[in-house]
């Protein structure tokens, strides 16, 4: 499968800058699930800009 970063770039609002795993959702999933966190296009952009990307912020944020 051909990894289709460019076209991911279009949505992605990770604001970690050096982040290796920008527009590769398939790492940037893995790696935020593996530290039981969910990646930066789960919230918001005022919310993401935070960096808190536990569930609990996910709840907060979308008032769950």
């Amino acid at each position: 499968m051909e990894c289709k970063q460019e076209k991911n770039m279009t949505f992605c609002n990770c604001s970690y800058p050096g982040c290796s795993r920008k527009g590769v959702c398939c790492e940037c999933l893995q790696y935020h699930l593996k530290s039981r966190q969910l990646p930066a296009c789960c919230f918001p952009d005022d919310v993401e800009k935070t960096y808190d990307r536990s569930f609990s912020a996910f709840a907060r944020a979308w008032g769950l």
